[in-house]
């Protein structure tokens, strides 16, 4: 079979100047996500993370590696329901890879913990050439399940802050900023209900501003996530239900390492604790940077623990998020070449 351009063979076919356009490529790639990694990294206490890992026990290690792995193969399986309904050939492993490298573009960039979904839309586009329209709407309905998840979780976890009694400390005020995150975070249950329906709101919201090529493009995409609610019922289901076991990963991961580290607290107190630390996260910083530390000093204050235990949560939860980030920008980086 004669050798493709784009194979290792079939580099000995291009020309010098399309050799050196390719290298050229691909070193503009790998400079763009070493300076995404030095940005992210050169505030980042990177002494006081090794020395919190030495006070583990390699089986402590091994547990929570354990647990984000599962975690990972959950979100993944999520969103293999979800495309597998439309197309029966794409498998579920490679999936695994393409949303390690979504969440190492998008925690070492600015914002809320997104950012990296172009490349699920692509590698669908590439890789089993469905449609720009039709990918985004396996996208569109992934991050509205894990909205989903995390309205669930952020509704028990509101409820932990209050029962903790976090607010008799802190005012009024934040407990009507976090209510109003309630109401935002209410959008996603109550637009898969909408696209079941057969009704589409974003599309009609846009389209009395413009109609546009993006505004259709966005209009299909919604049209399309709707049909799937409609047609694969079961497969939506079974998405939601994985989705929830993920989140339902994340905050045992959380209960894992406060045991760990010796802090007691109740129930109620962890999930607040962790909650604090969620929110943190739509702050739009790479990673949450700063305002991670912070919420954890402020929560677990509020508890009786002190700065330097809450800071010692926070040193490894950035240990696993450096680890997976930066194992999805290196998958980033070949997924980009390919």
């Amino acid at each position: 079979m004669k050798n493709s351009p784009s194979s290792p063979e079939g580099n000995q076919t291009l020309t010098l100047g399309e050799r050196i356009r390719v290298k050229a490529r691909t070193f503009v790639i790998y400079l763009v996500l070493a300076a995404l990694l030095y940005f992210a990294l050169r505030n980042a206490p990177l002494t006081g993370i090794w020395n919190s890992l030495k006070n583990l026990q390699l089986w402590q290690i091994l547990a929570l590696l354990g647990i984000n792995i599962f975690i990972y193969l959950l979100i993944t399986l999520r969103w293999w329901l979800i495309v597998r309904a439309e197309k029966k050939s794409i498998s579920f492993f490679p999936l695994l890879a393409i949303r390690l490298s979504v969440f190492g573009v998008s925690y070492f960039t600015l914002g809320p913990q997104v950012g990296g979904e172009p490349l699920q839309v692509l590698y669908l586009e590439r890789k089993y050439s469905m449609t720009y329209t039709r990918a985004t709407s396996t996208v569109v309905m992934d991050k509205l399940l894990e909205f989903l998840a995390n309205f669930v979780l952020l509704s028990v976890g509101l409820t932990a802050i209050l029962q903790a009694g976090i607010f008799s400390a802190s005012g009024s005020k934040s407990l009507l900023s976090l209510s109003g995150l309630v109401v935002l975070l209410l959008w996603p249950p109550i637009h898969i209900i909408f696209l079941y329906k057969g009704k589409y709101p974003v599309s009609a919201i846009l389209r009395k501003f413009s109609n546009n090529k993006s505004v259709r493009f966005i209009a299909a995409s919604e049209r399309m996530a709707g049909t799937f609610c409609r047609r694969h019922l079961s497969s939506l289901v079974s998405a939601i239900f994985v989705s929830i076991l993920a989140a339902l990963g994340m905050v045992s991961e959380f209960f894992l390492i406060t045991s760990f580290l010796g802090i007691n607290l109740s129930f109620w107190q962890t999930i607040a604790a962790w909650t604090a630390g969620w929110l943190a996260f739509l702050v739009p910083l790479p990673g949450g940077l700063g305002a991670l530390e912070a919420s954890q000093v402020f929560a677990l204050g509020a508890f009786g623990i002190s700065a330097a235990s809450a800071i010692s949560v926070t040193l490894l939860i950035r240990a696993r998020d450096i680890l997976i980030g930066g194992l999805g920008l290196l998958l980033a980086g070949r997924g980009v070449m390919k």
